[in-house]
């Protein structure tokens, strides 16, 4: 046992002997300091189709993928009490109309003519009787007769022409309230197509055939078919870093080891309080030959940069403020750009020094 021990106890000298502590000298190159930033690709204009109304899918119409035109129909919702109430609205339009009320209006308008035929006769007759009675010809009764008869045709007359425009203005009245109820019926008919609001591609359709739809659930995605954005969250802490027009480096999950660039073309003014971050839109500089709405993107925010700084790598730091000479000594440096990989080094160090490795 005690030949055992000894062994193994030789082995883990001269292990221990032959680990060598890595090592390295301050490099002169560039570094730039960024935000890290994390979020999805949407296609520009990209938004939720919603229908107005309740009801069936009855037919859909298009297909994802396809390229539409603003306006063009995307699917079909059943619709039978609509068209209904359309085909009730149109009956009462014919009904209320001029054409079919010309018969009513064509007899009131007789009615004047025939009350101003009789007022002229009346009239004419009065002005005789007046006329004699001026000579003491004929009696007083005669005369009041004659003058009644006159008065009663006037009026009568008068009576018929208000009866015409008010029965006229009614009819009008209806007419105009039942074509504007045939209006709203057929608009609401349009309600049960769901068109394209903009050009573009339709990347995603939401709902099948039979499927009940509520104007709470959204139906389709649709947006351009060849401008993409980027939107990114940037914690609460380095937004007051961002600015627009910071160029963006981009990496993505279906592009393995290439990268890309973006610009920052927009900043939110408010906090999302659940993820404690903001919203920065950006666009592409250099892109992706195929883009898909929703792809995952990691980015940094190049907050600035140097072209000839002292850097060494970052994990040669301890505790962000010291590094180790070549005794295994500890000593202070000044440090300032940071990136990912790299520290820039303003004071503490030359090129010409050799720092150690800090072993885990």
């Amino acid at each position: 046992m005690k030949k055992i021990s000894l062994f193994f106890l030789l082995i883990t000298i001269i292990s221990s002997c032959g680990t060598k502590q890595e090592q390295i000298s301050p490099s002169q190159e560039k570094i730039t300091e960024s935000v890290y930033a994390s979020g999805i690709i949407k296609s520009k204009n990209q938004y939720q189709v919603f229908s107005t109304v309740n009801g069936l899918i009855e037919e859909i119409i298009a297909k994802e993928g396809d390229l539409i035109k603003k306006n063009d129909p995307i699917l079909r919702i059943q619709n039978i009490s609509s068209k209904l109430n359309a085909a009730n609205a149109k009956l009462a339009a014919d009904l209320a109309s001029f054409n079919s009320n010309g018969d009513k209006l064509n007899e009131l308008k007789a009615n004047i003519d025939f009350a101003k035929t009789k007022l002229k006769t009346d009239s004419s007759l009065f002005e005789r009787q007046k006329n004699l009675w001026s000579q003491q010809i004929g009696t007083q009764n005669e005369f009041e007769q004659r003058e009644l008869a006159y008065k009663n045709s006037l009026t009568n007359y008068k009576t018929a022409i208000l009866r015409y425009n008010d029965s006229k203005k009614q009819l009008d009245f209806s007419a105009q309230q039942a074509k504007n109820n045939l209006e709203i019926s057929t608009s609401f008919e349009g309600d049960f197509i769901i068109k394209s609001e903009t050009d573009g591609r339709l990347y995603d359709i939401l709902k099948e055939k039979g499927e009940m739809l509520t104007p709470q659930s959204p139906i389709a995605v649709i947006g351009d078919a060849n401008d993409f954005i980027i939107e990114l969250q940037v914690d609460e802490y380095d937004i007051t870093k961002i600015k627009l027009g910071q160029k963006i480096i981009l990496s993505l999950d279906s592009y393995k080891g290439q990268t890309f660039e973006a610009v920052v073309t927009k900043i939110s003014t408010i906090m999302n309080e659940r993820t404690r971050s903001f919203l920065i839109t950006a666009e592409f500089t250099i892109k992706p030959t195929t883009v898909f709405p929703n792809l995952s993107v990691e980015a940094n925010i190049v907050i600035r940069s140097k072209d000839n700084a002292l850097t060494i790598p970052r994990n040669y730091l301890v505790d962000d403020s010291y590094v180790l000479n070549e005794k295994n000594e500890k000593i202070k440096v000044s440090v300032g750009l940071m990136d990912y990989k790299k520290a820039e080094i303003l004071d503490g160090l030359k090129p010409s020094d050799i720092i150690l490795k800090p072993l885990k």
